[in-house]
């Protein structure tokens, strides 16, 4: 025998059944919005006669790029800008690019995680040409990836002439780099595929 409830009793249970869905699906929304790869932030700033470009970042490792970083195999990743003047009556005209490699590896050894800034493509022979930085973990390293700060994409000059501009970035794990044993027979492409992107209209906002 089921009891009866009062009507008093019925809304304070459906009360607490609504408050449970709603914290069950925020607790889930959370989870999807953490999880979403994508360009958080993007803007520019003109200091001097230098265009400087700052982006905010969000992506996970798969396991199997954490698992071939603990390893010893370093992943790399690219960053690239470009500036175009809009034309209606032709294909935007280029004015500025510029490109930022960068290179995460762990050193078993020391147990540290090394990361590499270089303006050219990086490889072992020239690892003492760029930016060097050690961190004591992952999530550290990996937050520096994501972080842009005052990376230079064009002087001042290039951007003169007026016109409508616009900026297009994209930022990318370059696969292409791994060891050629590991990419014929270890590599699981969707988990080595990632590519972030944006474009929106260039606004120089004048540094403090």
């Amino acid at each position: 025998m089921f009891k009866k409830l009062s009507s008093s009793e019925a809304r304070a249970r459906r009360r607490a059944l609504a408050a449970l869905l709603c914290a069950g699906l925020g607790g889930m929304g959370g989870a999807v919005w953490a999880a979403a790869p994508g360009v958080q932030s993007l803007r520019v700033e003109r200091s001097d006669d230098e265009v400087l470009l700052y982006a905010e970042l969000s992506f996970e490792l798969a396991a199997s790029v954490q698992d071939a970083l603990l390893k010893g195999i370093p992943v790399h990743f690219v960053a690239e800008a470009r500036v175009l003047r809009e034309r209606w009556y032709w294909f935007d005209q280029e004015l500025a690019q510029a490109a930022r490699y960068t290179r995460v590896a762990y050193q078993p050894l020391t147990r540290h995680w090394r990361l590499n800034t270089s303006s050219e493509p990086i490889n072992d022979a020239e690892l003492g040409l760029g930016l060097s930085q050690q961190y004591d973990s992952l999530a550290e390293v990996m937050a520096a990836v994501q972080r842009i700060a005052g990376w230079k994409i064009a002087s001042a000059e290039q951007l003169a002439g007026g016109g409508a501009q616009l900026l297009q970035f994209q930022f990318r794990l370059d696969a292409s780099q791994l060891p050629r044993t590991f990419q014929l027979g270890g590599l699981r492409q969707s988990d080595w595929h990632l590519a972030l992107e944006r474009r929106q209209p260039l606004e120089l906002e004048r540094s403090p």
